[in-house]
């Protein structure tokens, strides 16, 4: 029969089937020798279990799409979340997150959480990412703000909530949905994966849709490509593609640039514009180093 995984801990996955039912397998020796990981969010073929014993993961059907970290696949939004309090928003992670998204053809939405303790911040990044195509949302899971908006938008659709840790990603599911993500039906289902902060799991949720958790993190490298085509994943440089001097202009430190006069007239934020030339540095080291 046909599954999407759910979760992976330990070697054994939980798979549920068209009806809703959830199935305890593990990925047969063929997968292995494919090297074809199975990730949270794949469509697979499974033979489930009979009485007490495990099913079997026969095949995983063909990804849409799929993230290296975190690892999930068939993914329609990836929603960034950024906290406007302690933790302080790491927006260089923020940007290679988009950037490995937007590269694996998933849609962004950025959602700024803990508005209501610093509503300056939020405010200031939020500016930040104007013309982004990333709809930067203000929400506060302990007031309500934006959530109607943001559950909304995400409705019918299967999320990933991704970002740094302790910027209320667990909390921001359980005020969508109504969840508590430790005592909920999977954990009590998986009785061997019940510390959600190690693994990434998906939740189908009220409404149609799933949603995603996903560990936090502190570092993130984002994928190593072409350093011409980072430009291509910041949406707010698209309509001054063509107006440069110079042909391919990476709009870092050329002159005549029309993506560095948007930024000086202040229709690019400059310090989102920052972090871009950052990333592009680093790239073009790494670029450099690919066969080392």
């Amino acid at each position: 029969m046909l599954a999407t995984i759910l979760q992976g801990i330990g070697g054994f996955y939980y798979a549920m089937d068209d009806t809703g039912a959830v199935h305890q397998v593990r990925a047969q020796r063929k997968l292995r020798r494919d090297r074809m990981k199975p990730k949270v969010g794949d469509r697979a073929e499974i033979t489930p279990g009979e009485g007490e014993e495990d099913g079997w993961l026969q095949a995983i059907l063909p990804r849409k799409n799929e993230l290296t970290r975190p690892p999930v696949a068939n993914i329609d939004v990836a929603v960034i979340v950024a906290a406007a309090a302690a933790p302080l928003p790491d927006l260089m992670m923020a940007d290679r997150l988009m950037v490995n998204a937007r590269r694996a053809n998933i849609d962004v939405r950025l959602v700024i959480t803990k508005c209501d303790l610093d509503e300056g911040l939020a405010a200031e990044v939020a500016g930040q990412y104007r013309g982004a195509a990333c709809a930067p949302l203000r929400v506060s899971s302990r007031t309500g703000e934006g959530l109607d908006e943001l559950r909304a938008a995400l409705a019918g659709r299967v999320c990933a909530l991704a970002g740094q840790s302790g910027a209320g990603k667990s909390t921001l599911i359980n005020a969508l949905y109504g969840l508590d993500l430790e005592t909920g039906d999977l954990s009590r289902r998986i009785d061997r994966g019940k510390n959600t902060t190690r693994s990434c799991r998906l939740i189908p949720v009220a409404g149609g849709g799933m949603v995603l958790d996903t560990p936090g993190f502190s570092l993130l490298e984002t994928d190593v490509f072409d350093p011409v085509e980072l430009k291509d994943s910041y949406p707010e440089f698209a309509p001054l593609e063509g107006g440069c001097y110079f042909q391919p202009c990476y709009h870092a430190s050329e002159p005549r640039c029309a993506v560095r006069d948007a930024v000086e007239r202040g229709e690019i934020d400059p310090k989102r514009h920052g972090r871009y030339v950052e990333l592009l540095q680093d790239m073009r080291q790494r670029w450099r180093e690919r066969y080392d």
